[in-house]
């Protein structure tokens, strides 16, 4: 497996045969509107959406927020013959619905969906539907994407069925906004250890930490929490590394 990151939730995944992409975001800094309110990005992408090369699937969190589907990664969607995401992303943009649990085979690769929570108890009717997947094959890694998920109880949850994972993608910026008191939508640095730790994870690749203003946490936080652990691979925008 090698993972590149791009920006943001943004990565390519080699995986088996396959080449995957996280939550596609390849927009220049700026604000994006949302609702009554707008989400400020601060840095562009490593990589240009032409630079990533041909893509067999694109394993999407949500639609909703321009974090993590901007409008480039709209137009990216049109190259990608599959786009695996919630069952509300399958009635606003044509996504295959991959629910909580069940499974979407990619030839060899069996993609899983497991639960995400954005936001404290409670937060689901406002901030909308969240994935995250789990990658499975006979004889590559397990691997855990986290989407954009602030539970460490959903994390346990995913952890009692497939733990130890070989490799977790961890979106871990502890995102905040006016939402619920300023309550963390994402994983913290911290929160990020533990949930390493409750999976088992041999590897751990951050993404989703900088790069928009919301971020709480970021590069400095991580290093903090993490310390110079082996298993912990910190990129930068562009940066690819061999997790095999």
């Amino acid at each position: 497996m090698k993972l590149r990151y791009v920006g943001g939730p943004t990565a390519v995944i080699e995986y088996g045969d396959l080449r995957l992409v996280t939550d596609p975001t390849f927009d220049e800094p700026g604000e994006y509107p949302i609702g009554n309110r707008a989400l400020n990005k601060t840095a562009g992408p490593g990589i240009a959406a032409d630079e990533v090369g041909p893509v067999d699937a694109v394993l999407l969190s949500h639609d909703q927020h321009p974090d993590n589907l901007d409008r480039s990664g709209r137009e990216f969607l049109a190259g990608v013959p599959v786009v695996l995401s919630t069952g509300a992303a399958a009635g606003r943009i044509g996504a295959t619905a991959l629910p909580n649990w069940e499974t979407y085979d990619l030839g060899a690769v069996r993609v899983t969906g497991v639960p995400a929570q954005h936001g404290p108890d409670g937060s689901l009717d406002v901030v909308g539907e969240v994935t995250g997947f789990v990658l499975t094959g006979d004889g590559l890694p397990t691997v855990y994407v986290s989407g954009d998920n602030a539970s460490l109880d959903v994390v346990k949850q995913i952890a009692e069925r497939f733990g130890p994972v070989d490799v977790a993608v961890l979106f871990a910026g502890g995102a905040r906004t006016a939402l619920f008191d300023g309550a963390y939508l994402t994983l913290t640095s911290a929160d990020a250890v533990e949930a390493a730790r409750i999976l088992g994870a041999g590897h751990v690749v951050p993404l989703h930490f900088e790069q928009w203003a919301h971020f709480s946490q970021g590069r400095d936080t991580l290093v903090e929490a993490f310390g110079d652990a082996p298993s912990f691979h910190l990129l930068a925008p562009g940066e690819q590394t061999d997790l095999s």
